[in-house]
């Protein structure tokens, strides 16, 4: 049975996470399923007597119920995070979270397409209403290596005359970014039909669905899958990956991974050094040559 004590911690926690660090619903909703799921591990009526052995054994029982070595390291990270709120209130003298070790875990990205692939896929012919918005879709991930909220995010406000597209990221953080000549392009024949789906006085999405309203991210990433079927693609497509495909092409092209952090909106260099398949050489070779300490007298 789920102790009272414990679920008020919990609660104050997650009005934290909503209200102070503005992260999303689903952010929120993740760190209560996780948090849920410890709790049902551990016996204990306060947080105040939580231990490293409370926490070895959260692992142990991810272990038994055959959690992959990914989800129990998440269900580690959201309990690290929690017990440093729990610190910061004067419940924990220490988190004891953080002397546990999480689970090794390999670092397998998915399979960007290649540049051949990605004009195949975007060959599109313009035949009906929704082949055009979904090129304009699929040509504005690419050609600005959107995430998937950010994409169905968008307002038609948010398409700047300047060919820049204004963008809502994780933590409400707000970026500016360029829109390649092809993208503004099918964007704005996009435009130019939208009105048969919903007028702008009735849904202000850029993107909108059959049923008059800003499209969904399920819609999204089934309308893109479908389309790698269509123009026989020898991998499945969804917005990561062509997220994740800009992100490599880029990267390769410039040899920027500070350009190329800010273009995706990553708070942090190790994320997008992660994100891409260059070798340690040459993100070294990228250092030695650009930081000013680096450079040899």
């Amino acid at each position: 049975m789920t102790k009272p004590a414990l679920v008020d911690r919990l609660e104050a926690f997650l009005d934290v996470l909503k209200y102070e660090r503005n992260l999303s619903v689903k952010t929120q909703e993740n760190y209560r399923r996780q948090i849920l799921a410890i709790m049902d591990n551990i016996d204990i009526e306060d947080w105040s007597v939580l231990s490293i052995t409370h926490v070895h054994k959260v692992l142990s029982e991810g272990r038994k119920k055959n959690l992959s070595a990914r989800s129990i390291a998440l269900r580690l990270s959201a309990l690290r995070t929690f017990c440093d709120y729990l610190v910061s209130q004067n419940v924990l003298l220490s988190n004891p979270a953080k002397a546990v070790q999480s689970p090794k875990l390999g670092k397998p990205l998915p399979k960007n397409l290649n540049v051949d692939e990605i004009n195949q896929l975007l060959n599109v012919e313009p035949e009906s209403v929704l082949a055009i918005r979904d090129r304009a879709m699929m040509e504005l991930t690419y050609g600005c290596g959107l995430r998937l909220a950010e994409l169905a995010a968008l307002d038609i406000q948010d398409i700047q005359t300047a060919g820049q597209v204004k963008v809502l990221g994780k933590g409400s953080k707000e970026r500016i970014i360029p829109v390649g000549k092809m993208a503004l392009a099918w964007i704005n024949k996009w435009l130019q039909v939208r009105n048969q789906l919903a007028p702008p006085a009735e849904e202000n999405a850029l993107f909108v669905s059959k049923h008059k309203r800003r499209i969904s991210h399920r819609q999204i990433a089934k309308r893109m899958s479908l389309w790698a079927g269509k123009q026989a693609l020898a991998q499945k497509v969804n917005p990561h990956k062509l997220r994740h495909s800009y992100a490599t092409h880029m990267l390769e092209s410039s040899g920027d991974l500070r350009a190329v952090q800010e273009l995706l909106g990553h708070a942090n260099l190790s994320t997008t050094q992660v994100y891409t398949h260059l070798d340690f050489q040459h993100l070294a070779k990228v250092y030695d040559t650009a930081h000013p300490r680096a450079r040899k007298k």
